[in-house]
């Protein structure tokens, strides 16, 4: 029997217009909590962000930053964050090594960039960030440090995980969304791990869990969890492993697997 139903947001959950059908979920969402099915949300994107998309709904539970903060709007139930010796070096490396791309130091409390990023990027940053801040120095963050965000053009993004996972290893796992969107992540700390810690919390296993996803940092979720949903928009590699495969974003792939086969 499924408990839990664990959603990825981006290309998954929203739209290609980054958008649900808010009527239709609440629908959904209600007969869910009349049978005690928890929802939550599992993305590699910024909680602030998160909860925008359901600022109606205070009992939703967020595996927010790949798996590195457990919360919901009342309270924090995890903070996993790099020691300062590895934030200094992940942050020389991209700096050194690869100064012509543009990264995130993504904090328990906002996210921040360097001043001398383009405006262009912090402006389209803002949209998975809504705490976001512009900083002179490194030296001026004071946040527990959860991941790092880097972006590449789209059709290196293969070439550039590998780099960071053959330079960063010790420090740090490589994970990726897609488009270019590259996570420097804390080693075992993924969406799957968050799951396991939050079920932990709500006496939940992995296998009475439902997960739904569409990228790389979906893997080990669809993985562990009892039922692994992918879109059909997912990735190959998601394809592979899932246990079911669902219509598309587009096509509200999420919402018509709860109906049919949970509800």
């Amino acid at each position: 029997m499924i408990k839990l139903i664990a959603v990825d947001m981006d290309g998954t959950f929203l739209n290609s217009q980054s958008k649900y059908n808010e009527v239709r979920f609440k629908e959904i969402h209600s007969k869910l909590d009349e049978k005690g099915i928890h929802f939550v949300v599992a993305s590699g994107n910024q909680y602030y962000q998160l909860k925008d998309f359901f600022t109606d709904y205070d009992d939703i539970d967020y595996v927010a930053e790949n798996g590195a903060l457990i919360r919901n709007p009342e309270k924090v139930y995890a903070v996993h964050s790099y020691p300062t010796e590895a934030v200094k070096a992940i942050e020389k490396f991209l700096l050194d090594q690869v100064p012509n791309l543009n990264f995130l130091v993504c904090g328990e409390q906002a996210a921040y960039g360097l001043d001398i990023l383009p405006e262009k990027y912090f402006k389209m940053s803002s949209h998975y960030y809504h705490h976001l801040e512009k900083i002179k120095s490194f030296s001026d963050i004071h946040d527990k440090i959860l991941k790092f965000a880097v972006q590449c053009p789209d059709e290196k993004t293969d070439y550039f995980v590998q780099l960071f996972k053959d330079n960063l290893s010790q420090y740090s796992g490589v994970t990726s969304s897609g488009h270019g969107d590259i996570d420097i992540i804390q080693p075992g700390i993924h969406k799957a791990n968050g799951l396991k810690e939050l079920g932990d919390i709500l006496c939940i296993k992995l296998s009475e869990m439902c997960a739904f996803g569409d990228g790389g940092n979906d893997l080990e979720m669809l993985r562990e969890v009892g039922d692994g949903v992918a879109m059909k928009n997912a990735v190959p590699a998601l394809l592979e492993v899932a246990n079911h495969v669902t219509d598309t974003n587009d096509e509200e792939g999420v919402l018509n697997y709860i109906e049919k086969n949970i509800l």
